[in-house]
């Protein structure tokens, strides 16, 4: 019999009542550091006191009115995105998924509006994630995420990662609307593209005309120890997909971009019942507030550094079960020499949360406001848990 949640996850045995900060409550009391973050949406906690703040001060007020009337929070939002971004405009949805909808959508109608409508075709890579709509699955492309899911929608090409002639190759065709990238894959297994990449794809899409599109669903907001992950590379794209941690906890998503690449959005042209909320963007406008403020982003960087140096010492420490550390900011993964599964369970064991991600890595994606504390207990639970593992294997 099926049960009444549909089955589409295999979920761990574990349901939390409480969180406060970096910790997670179990329903029989027991505390997990959670190096999760909800899969990087927890950008700032559990319950944390300023987004509890934001959200019941909005939600004593008005929760929905719907996009045909004006919302002084989504303005306050737009407003601080388009200030600290290289964006001019700004449309909120509730999830990544639904950015990724958009940037489709005003790829393509960039190019219908300049009477070049065969323009379609959008270029991804390997290991790529969008989301798991139709449009967001073809762009993918793989069997796994689009096995009995066709007929796949058409207009999007897969291109082997790192492959620089066959992206040039294909770039070149007089039907590419645009590149589509995640400067740092989450769940490809945390690979972040070289800065020297990034800026490659941007002299390509200047050569083209092509449109570049970046998704900073997982790794933006902060993540990296920038506000946005491209940032570092010193490169602006056309469009830019954000959700996870802009909301805080909070369902929340949204799409940037340059007035010319927005321009042929109109009204009528698209549209979101529930996008841009009162609640959401009261959170949002909060996260913005906090994650964007250059003293916060120095901390990240300064946490990042140090659960990075103790990520590289359990490593030493375990040669037989890790092979390395990657990723950047607080977006980093120990990348295992097998499935992850059995690290990723014995972190349960010990009480900490992590995600297992693709090409055998684990995912540790922390608050962004984990303390120094936090991370030394992290890191000897982690320890213990690699312990667990090679005490179960001899």
């Amino acid at each position: 019999m099926i049960p009444s949640i549909l089955p589409t996850y295999n979920r761990a045995p574990l349901a939390f009542v409480k969180g406060e900060g970096s910790w997670l409550e179990a329903e029989d009391g027991r505390r997990y550091l959670d190096l999760g973050a909800g899969i990087a949406v927890n950008a700032l906690g559990h319950a944390n006191p300023d987004l509890v703040a934001a959200l019941t001060e909005q939600a004593q007020a008005v929760w929905h009115v719907s996009n045909l009337y004006r919302i002084p929070a989504q303005q306050r939002l737009a407003d601080a995105l388009v200030e600290k971004t290289f964006a001019d405009t700004c449309f909120f949805t509730n999830s990544g998924t639904e950015a990724m909808e958009l940037a489709v959508k005003m790829a393509r109608r960039y190019w219908h509006e300049k009477d070049q409508p065969e323009r379609t075709r959008i270029l991804t890579f390997a290991g790529a994630f969008h989301g798991r709509s139709s449009a967001a699955i073809a762009a993918v492309g793989t069997e796994k995420m689009t096995k009995g899911f066709g007929p796949l929608l058409p207009g999007f090409q897969q291109l082997a990662w790192g492959d620089h002639e066959a992206l040039r190759e294909a770039a070149a065709q007089p039907d590419v609307a645009a590149i589509l990238i995640e400067p740092v894959q989450g769940e490809g297994g945390i690979r972040p593209v070289p800065d020297h990449c990034l800026k490659g794809l941007r002299d390509l899409c200047d050569e083209t005309g092509a449109l570049l599109i970046f998704d900073e669903v997982q790794c933006g907001m902060g993540r990296t120890g920038k506000l946005f992950a491209h940032e570092w590379a010193g490169v602006r794209p056309d469009i830019m997909m954000v959700a996870k941690g802009i909301g805080g906890g909070f369902p929340l998503g949204a799409v940037l971009a340059t007035e010319a690449a927005g321009a042929a959005m109109t009204a009528g042209t698209h549209g979101s019942t529930y996008g841009g909320n009162p609640l959401a963007c009261a959170v949002g406008a909060k996260v913005m507030e906090i994650v964007g403020d250059d003293a916060f982003l120095e901390t990240v960087r300064a946490r990042a550094g140090r659960l990075r140096q103790g990520l590289e010492s359990l490593v030493a420490r375990h040669p037989e079960l890790f092979e390395e550390v990657r990723g950047a900011g607080l977006m980093l993964g120990l990348k295992c020499k097998d499935a992850p599964a059995g690290f990723v369970q014995a972190g349960y064991a010990e009480g900490v949360l992590t995600v297992p991600a693709a090409d055998n890595v684990v995912r540790l994606l922390p608050p962004l406001n984990i303390g120094e504390a936090e991370i030394d207990a992290a890191l000897a639970r982690l320890d213990a848990a690699a312990g667990r593992v090679r005490a179960d294997a001899a």
